[in-house]
């Protein structure tokens, strides 16, 4: 199950010419496809786009009603794959992945078919985000988009430019015969607004009617000479004729007073927030009404020479907004002015910083560091530059600890990790290599588990080098996402071929649980349109990975343990796999407590379990929270004042998975930990039990108390 249905926004979708759709931007994009007659479409999940990927699942049945295919594919390699349907056919194709890294993967098929060109519009709309608030690496679509000759649209972040940014993208495709890609920033994908419809088109041509009529072409396959012809038909014809269709139909676009001294050049997805720092300025008002000339790139590659020194053709001063680095659209537009030998003075990395996201603050800066220089009349006496009189901020980093992500309350993935530790202090440390998913989040404290990362399914591959056999052996971590998406061809079948003394964890949460809950091969779910309870050890063992155990409880910390430690001691020669499967908690916890709720609310019985820590037991030396971590497993200190530490405590926030006694017992700790049931609606025995059992313990109590000493001052 996907972390947000979009079944009840699906019927938005069906809107037509005349109505005005209010929504997200991912509902917009959907909304656009469909509007521009879009013939297939594909990707796969990851932030930001990933409810990209749930819209379209949600509104498969819409879909295929009008003729367009939809596929989940297994990877971003895979679904750029699926764009071979638009070079032959005169069929409009979209996909859609997170950048950078689904670009990465994808780099080999999008290569061959940017080498190959298209007959039909294909439209890859990455998930941008740079920034604090991404999850990946720190790196930019734009050079990949520059290496293999894609046209990289980059709109303002508003409805009605994104929805026109896809049409436009695709027309700009066939025009060219170019894939072009659509880069949507978070805010982008996030952001709300409305814009008028236009009527759902049906694809010119189905994938169902090109199967009907076959076509090829020798001279599109990425084969010598045809590859070598492909080069000179990219620079010759398809790059003149982009060139040409963004002039034409204007796809940049320029605001603010054409006579000016000084302008400024920035990408489309940074347009709001420099409207915005210009609106403190006082140089732009609420509706975008500019003072100061600006130049939108909504394509930043390829930049249209023509159009920006005409730009420039009354200025002295341009400021160049593009965030991230290196600078390609500054170094670009320097070279075009230096050919033209103009005198513009060209302004960009300096007055903004060299890397790093360029936040409202960042953004106001470097707007107002440009116009001191190059026109400070424009100012006025009141504007002070940011922090101007204010009390110097301290260095946070030094005072304030990192909040890094971890793993959710209740998640079976901690138990695991709490295994390892108890391992390891039998055995000693290993090395061990992660992969990307929520199981990446054991690098961190308290367990700090895993040394390095080198992409989604490449855990064990990244233990090659040590898996040849030596005192203890490697340890690899994988998700079950990571495992279907490239791990079983990558690195499961690297280490069945190179005969691997190594040992690989499979972390089966039973979801694609970091991208949001969406189904995988190895779901226990039922999914009208997808197969699903493919179990991974039947696929380990027909690779001929032979050494396979499967732990289908992972609360249960001594069995983890007691299996972990078979595979690193056993004598058996080959991979050794351990599947560790619980389902993910906050996938079960969405599922399960509507159904608890209602119940509740019908008067049923329901049984609802809570874990606390006895504080007359508890030692305060606190080893369970080291090894267990949870976020609803905290501290407290006692009125008590013979007891200076405080005790371990759990909050309200527990959802009864159990792990925290599981540790205590396995690693021999306080058995201070228990169990409560709360029960909703019991029935009358049980009311009468508790009425009882209250009243024996509060006669106990004021027993109790009536025998202690009173040390109070006498009257």
């Amino acid at each position: 199950m996907a972390e947000r249905s979009f079944k009840a926004e699906i019927e938005h979708l069906k809107l037509g010419a005349g109505d005005t759709f209010t929504g997200e931007g991912i509902l917009a994009i959907t909304k656009a496809l469909l509007e521009s007659g879009v013939g297939y479409v594909g990707g796969y999940q990851g932030a930001p786009i990933s409810h990209l990927m749930d819209v379209l699942a949600d509104a498969e049945e819409l879909l295929a009603g009008l003729g367009v295919r939809f596929e989940a594919n297994a990877n971003e390699a895979a679904a750029a794959a699926m764009l071979a349907a638009s070079v032959h056919y005169p069929i409009r194709g979209a996909v859609t992945f997170k950048g950078t890294v689904g670009v990465n993967v994808a780099s080999d098929a999008l290569a061959n078919l940017s080498s190959s060109g298209v007959t039909g519009g294909a439209l890859i709309i990455v998930g941008e985000d740079y920034g604090e608030g991404s999850s990946i690496m720190q790196e930019r679509t734009h050079p990949f988009a520059m290496k293999s000759q894609f046209w990289l649209l980059d709109p303002r972040p508003n409805l009605p430019s994104i929805v026109k940014a896809v049409s436009d993208g695709f027309e700009l495709s066939e025009a060219s015969n170019t894939p072009v890609m659509l880069m949507v920033r978070i805010r982008s994908c996030h952001v709300t607004g409305s814009f008028e419809c236009r009527d759902n088109q049906r694809p010119k041509e189905t994938v169902r009617e090109a199967l009907s009529n076959p076509r090829s072409d020798f001279a599109r396959v990425v084969l010598p000479p045809m590859s070598y012809a492909h080069e000179q038909d990219k620079v010759k014809n398809r790059w003149p004729a982009a060139e040409k269709f963004i002039r034409e139909r204007q796809l940049n676009e320029v605001f603010g007073p054409k006579d000016a001294s000084l302008g400024i050049v920035v990408q489309g997805g940074m347009y709001n927030g420099l409207i915005r720092a210009l609106q403190r300025l006082g140089l732009a008002d609420i509706y975008g009404a500019t003072q100061v000339p600006i130049y939108v790139l909504n394509v930043t590659y390829p930049l249209i020479s023509s159009e920006f020194l005409g730009f420039c053709a009354t200025k002295d001063h341009v400021l160049i907004v593009e965030e991230g680095q290196p600078e390609f659209i500054e170094t670009q537009l320097a070279s075009f002015l230096y050919r033209a030998e103009s005198t513009v003075k060209l302004h960009g990395k300096g007055l903004f910083p060299q890397s790093g996201e360029y936040t409202g603050a960042v953004m106001l800066q470097g707007v107002e560091g440009f116009i001191r220089k190059a026109a400070p009349g424009m100012l006025a006496a009141t504007v002070r530059a940011p922090n101007e009189d204010k009390p110097q901020i301290p260095d946070l980093t030094k005072t304030v600890p990192i909040r890094p992500p971890g793993f959710c309350t209740g998640c079976p993935e901690r138990p695991i990790f709490a295994a390892m530790k108890l391992v390891e202090k039998e055995l000693g440390k290993h090395q061990i290599a992660a992969d990307i998913g929520c199981h990446l989040f054991a690098s961190l404290p308290p367990f700090e588990i895993g040394g390095a990362t080198m992409g989604y399914g490449l855990g064990p591959a990244a233990n090659g080098a040590f898996d040849g056999g030596g005192e203890r052996r490697p340890i690899s971590i994988i998700g079950d996402g990571g495992f279907w998406h490239s791990g079983l061809s990558s690195s499961f079948t690297n280490m069945s071929f190179n005969k691997s003394d190594g040992v690989a964890i499979v972390v089966d949460n039973f979801y694609s649980a970091a991208t949001g809950g969406q189904d995988v091969m190895s779901s226990r779910a039922e999914n009208a349109t997808k197969s699903t309870r493919n179990p991974i050890s039947k696929a380990l063992k027909g690779i001929g990975i032979n050494w396979v155990r499967e732990v289908n409880h992972t609360y249960d910390v001594g069995h983890m343990r007691d299996v972990l430690r078979e595979a690193l001691t056993t004598k058996t020669p080959g991979p050794k796999v351990i599947v560790a499967s619980s389902e993910c908690m906050l996938n079960k916890q969405r599922r399960e407590k509507p159904l608890v709720q209602k119940a509740i609310k019908e008067g049923r019985r329901v049984d609802i379990p809570r874990f606390g820590v006895d504080e007359d037991i508890c030692t305060g030396d606190h080893a369970c929270i080291r090894l267990s971590g949870c976020p609803s497993l905290s501290l407290k200190r006692l009125d008590d004042p013979l007891r200076d530490d405080p005790v371990a405590a759990i909050d309200q926030s527990c959802v009864g998975c159990g792990n925290c006694g599981e540790v205590a017992d396995a690693a021999i700790l306080c058995p201070s930990f228990y169990r409560a049931d709360v029960v909703h609606n019991p029935g009358p025995i049980e009311r009468f039990w508790a009425r009882t059992r209250a009243r024996i313990i509060n006669w106990l109590i004021a027993r109790r108390a009536a025998r202690q000493l009173d040390f109070g001052s006498a009257p």
